[in-house]
């Protein structure tokens, strides 16, 4: 039985990324192979992964590349990085969506690159995950909505069931 996993901004190929993350790699190369390897040893190759976007940033290669040597069926929340024009067609894309609603065991989980204040379903306890801050919200959780992003993920997608674990920590925050 496959799996479901969600992780967003793992930036393969971006130098950048290792100073203004703090990320604890050596070169953009050894930091790929480094979340290519977490990601493979987490994730099977019929299991479900929703990548909330930034792919890869300023990489010496095409996106499709990094995709390729990942395992899973991944579908795509578009980032600020990703180009919709360079990515749709790519065969290791089941899809690709700006937002995106699904659900989990009745869990109703809406996915969105960029972190919302509020979404449909908060006040119904719906969850919100996301990525684009790199952790920077963490500190700061509001009800069921998280950052599933690498930064603050020790630098691999989450399995749903990690994901329902921390939001069973939370407080609703909406409604009563």
């Amino acid at each position: 039985m496959s799996k479901l996993f969600f992780t967003a901004d793992t930036h393969f190929g971006h130098e950048s990324i290792l100073r203004l993350c703090k990320r604890p790699f050596d070169s953009p190369e050894a930091m790929d192979e480094i979340l290519i390897a977490r990601w493979n040893s987490k994730v099977a190759p019929n299991d479900l992964v929703y990548h909330l976007g930034d792919i890869s940033f300023r990489a010496g290669k095409p996106p499709q590349d990094y995709l390729e040597r990942l395992h899973g069926q991944i579908h795509l929340i578009i980032g600020n990085h990703d180009s919709r024009e360079k990515l749709e067609g790519s065969p290791r894309l089941r899809s690709i969506s700006d937002i995106k609603e699904i659900s989990w065991k009745g869990q109703r989980i809406v996915l969105c690159h960029y972190p919302m204040r509020e979404w449909p379903g908060a006040w119904s306890g719906a969850w919100h995950l996301f990525g684009h801050v790199h952790g920077n919200l963490d500190d700061q959780p509001l009800g069921y909505s998280l950052d599933v992003g690498i930064d603050s993920h020790d630098y691999a997608p989450l399995a749903v069931e990690e994901i329902a674990a921390i939001m069973a920590t939370r407080d609703k925050h909406f409604g009563s």
